[in-house]
């Protein structure tokens, strides 16, 4: 049951009418019974494994809440030495809890998704050094969700032994923190305290939840089915045959590849909301403008902003202030005292390292994601240690930093190195990333402009001109949105004719252009693979 389909429709319809002409006290059990109908009907018996991530996650924080319970009872007039001795004991035991949590989470999720591709790899290794040994691959159905409610799982366990939550008693509200199905198949990303109270309490039908709740959703629908599937038949033709083309065709697949993955999950994820708003549940914003970012830094706060929020909190803080890299970071203080910008840009850079190389292969099992990784932090660690460099050379040229014309130049430059992530992300393999590079650069075939072999690619003018004003409207709006214009707000203050008639602008451009059919399977979102 894909999110952009009919079938999803008529389940969430069915879903809001249980759940409105329930009783407050059991409201929340219909968002349960619901989440765990869709997760059924996505991976059958595979639901196995979020029953076992949700029955771990559950006992493991009773015991961590215990154990910080039992201390603060224990530390109770006693000595400094015994408090002291009473906490390292408790600590010592609370990673323990935590220790487990990532074997048994990180384990199934390792296990399923990543077997085949460390085992490829040691096989290799095997035979370089001539061990006549072979791992076998193993055939694995990757459930739903699992990169995204494992992370969710983690964050609850984490939070606990860090005393920023406590761990619930429910394991039902437990169980609808990590199944909640509007975003079980491609987040955003919850926290537990952002989300407990909004899932359990009980919700009255309130007209302007539903009205910006469906408002958000068409033009999530919008996002995807009229603009990201167009795009999708033009880039999949030409990825899946990169060798026949070059220059401007690859060009545009590579520039068409960045709108349709960003139309695709904004578009998720905009539905999603979309539907949590009608409950009454604000999920996390996920996008925010990242076309508008002027630098890589910033455009990553703007992109898949939950997962990048995750890596912060739970990856670049943890090893930030690990002992070794404690330790690390005052060497490098104490040798390069004469410049501190750059031990402080290297202390950075460390847990930077492992943010990445965790980016990367959360998204997929392959030296491709690896790679993709890797190509973000050479950049951004790049732009850190040449930041004064910078500073000087626009001091010395006397570019002003603050005018328009340079904002578009830093707007514009992120805007190519993304394309050049992009391009690694969508190839099927590194070769054919460079070699797809290299080939965009072959000017001699950029007659193929004024030919109009790109009319021959899937899509015709009139697809063209459809595609091109569904991009400018999605422009548009990101703009508006960039200036604090409330969108949804300000429609809902106009009159009523003028306010139906955009309703039902957006609700049939979506039935005319959207791409679907007799012969169509609803397009899986791309997110939704990882």
């Amino acid at each position: 049951m894909e999110i952009n389909s009919l079938k999803f429709i008529i389940f969430v319809a069915v879903v809001i009418l249980l759940y409105f002409l329930t009783p407050k006290k059991y409201k929340w059990w219909i968002l349960l019974i619901s989440s765990y109908l869709f997760y059924w009907i996505n991976s059958n018996q595979l639901i196995i494994f979020i029953l076992i991530t949700t029955i771990s996650i559950y006992l493991l924080g009773i015991f961590l809440d215990r154990i910080d319970k039992k201390l603060k009872l224990e530390c109770e007039n006693v000595t400094k030495e015994k408090k002291k001795s009473l906490k390292e004991s408790a600590k010592a035991k609370k990673k323990l809890i935590v220790l487990i949590a990532l074997i048994i989470n990180l384990g199934i999720l390792g296990v399923i998704k990543y077997f085949n591709f460390f085992s490829g790899n040691i096989n290799i290794l095997f035979n370089l050094f001539n061990i006549n040994i072979q791992i076998p691959s193993m055939k694995f159905v990757l459930p739903i969700g699992i990169s995204y409610y494992t992370l969710q799982a983690l964050s609850y366990v984490i939070d606990i032994y860090r005393q920023k939550i406590e761990a619930d008693k429910n394991i039902g509200r437990v169980a609808l923190f990590l199944v909640f199905f509007p975003q079980i198949v491609e987040g955003p990303i919850g926290r537990y305290k952002d989300l407990a109270k909004q899932l359990y309490n009980p919700h009255k039908i309130e007209f302007n939840h539903i009205k910006n709740g469906i408002l958000l959703a068409i033009w999530g629908f919008f996002q995807k089915m009229v603009i990201a599937d167009r795009l999708g038949i033009f880039v999949d033709e030409v990825f899946s045959n990169h060798l026949q083309y070059s220059g401007f065709i690859l060009i545009c697949a590579v520039f068409f590849y960045t709108f349709q993955i960003y139309a695709d999950f904004a578009g998720c994820i905009n539905i999603v909301r979309g539907v949590a708003e009608i409950f009454g549940v604000n999920l996390a914003e996920n996008f925010r403008r990242p076309f508008f970012s002027r630098s890589i830094q910033e455009f990553w706060k703007r992109w898949n902003i939950t997962l990048g929020v995750w890596l912060k909190e739970y990856i670049f803080y943890s090893v930030a202030f690990s002992k070794w890299c404690l330790n690390l970071t005052t060497k490098l203080n104490l040798k390069l005292k004469k410049y501190k910008h750059l031990a402080k840009t290297l202390s950075a850079l460390c847990p930077l390292f492992f943010v990445w190389i965790a980016n990367g292969l959360w998204h997929g099992a392959s030296w491709k994601y690896i790679f993709y990784g890797m190509y973000y932090f050479i950049i951004m660690a790049i732009g850190m240690i040449l930041t004064p460099v910078f500073k000087k050379v626009c001091k010395y040229l006397k570019i002003n930093i603050d005018s328009r014309k340079y904002k578009l130049w830093q707007i514009l430059r992120t805007f190519f190195i993304v394309n050049i992530g992009m391009l690694i992300f969508r190839a099927a393999d590194i070769s054919s990333a460079f070699s797809i590079l290299k080939s965009m650069f072959n000017f001699s075939t950029f007659g193929e402009l004024f030919y109009g072999k790109i009319f021959t690619l899937g899509l015709d003018v009139g697809e063209f001109i459809i595609l091109g004003i569904s991009l400018i409207i999605m422009l548009v709006v990101d703009f508006l949105q960039e200036k604090n214009y409330h969108i949804r707000e300000e429609i809902g203050k106009r009159n009523v004719v003028l306010r139906w008639s955009i309703y039902y602008a957006g609700i049939f451009s979506i039935i005319i252009f959207g791409i679907y059919g007799k012969d169509y399977n609803p397009s899986t979102f791309i997110y939704g693979q990882f």
